[in-house]
């Protein structure tokens, strides 16, 4: 038997109802059902509620019942522990879920019964150092290192592979991988990239100077940002606040040896979606 870990959109009441639906289905056969804390009061089932530092640990796998926010959130709590995560989708068209809400049954079906494959993606280990301190965190779409005062710029100084490269002016930068070229990225201008491909993306925001391009770099590059100005700067991983970067902070990004595992149910047509995303036309 296996346990599964459902992780909801908690602000869409659909989403509530297939989650409690496929609660009591998965154990009523026999299997067992995790849930983060939150989720489980939510869910009226506080018994089965783990904190998210162990979550990962107790889960043969996880399903996503949002859009593609829930899945990130997903993939932070289960990645470091190699569990595959069902996306199924609440929201409009995502990059990241695969599964309906009136599939689920037959997506969890297939899975345990070996009928699926793994997609993995790049994930972005970032390492925080501020204060003193040390933090490690994965993203699975981007750091953003931005200002947090409209009408000013934050001032960052840029080291790539430990060689200084340039200092940038702008509403801040953004480091992403390829699954996240299609996230903030894209509306900052950066390219899109294949989301199964290997690179960092090193893109400004409103960049007050000349070079305002987009890096794409190699997946054994290293880009640290040191917060170089008197004026603070907030850090924002996969569209969580971690918080304030004071002057000296630095923020260091590389690829993770760590990699999402997306379970996928049949051949992912990455082209269609964009296609479907941005409404592109047949001949």
């Amino acid at each position: 038997m296996a346990t599964v870990a459902l992780v909801l959109h908690q602000e869409r009441p659909e989403a509530t109802r297939v989650a409690g639906e496929l609660l009591d289905w998965l154990l009523s056969i026999g299997h067992e059902v995790v849930l983060p804390v939150s989720d489980a009061v939510r869910l009226g089932h506080v018994e089965r509620g783990v904190d998210d530092a162990d979550l990962g640990d107790r889960a043969d796998v996880a399903v996503s019942l949002g859009g593609d926010g829930t899945m990130l959130r997903t993939v932070a709590l289960v990645a470091r522990h190699d569990v595959p995560v069902i996306g199924v989708n609440f929201g409009h068209l995502g990059y990241l879920t695969d599964v309906e809400p009136d599939g689920v049954h037959a997506a969890l079906e297939n899975f345990l019964a070996g009928r699926c494959t793994l997609e993995e993606r790049m994930l972005l280990e970032v390492d925080i150092r501020r204060a003193g301190t040390s933090e490690r965190v994965l993203a699975l779409n981007e750091a953003v290192v931005e200002k947090t005062a409209s009408g000013n710029t934050v001032r960052l100084d840029v080291e790539l592979d430990g060689t200084f490269f340039t200092p940038y002016a702008a509403d801040g930068l953004i480091i992403a991988t390829p699954t996240g070229s299609t996230a903030y990225a894209f509306s900052a201008r950066g390219p899109i990239v294949e989301p199964t491909h290997r690179a960092l993306l090193l893109t400004p925001v409103s960049p007050h100077m000349l070079f305002d391009r987009t890096l794409v770099l190699d997946d054994d590059s290293e880009i640290r940002l040191t917060v170089s100005d008197h004026r603070r700067a907030a850090l924002v991983i996969d569209g969580r606040p971690v918080g304030d970067l004071e002057p000296g902070d630095q923020v260091t990004c590389r690829a993770s040896t760590t990699v999402a595992r997306l379970v996928m149910f049949a051949p992912r047509d990455f082209h269609a979606i964009l296609k479907a995303k941005f409404g592109l036309a047949d001949r």
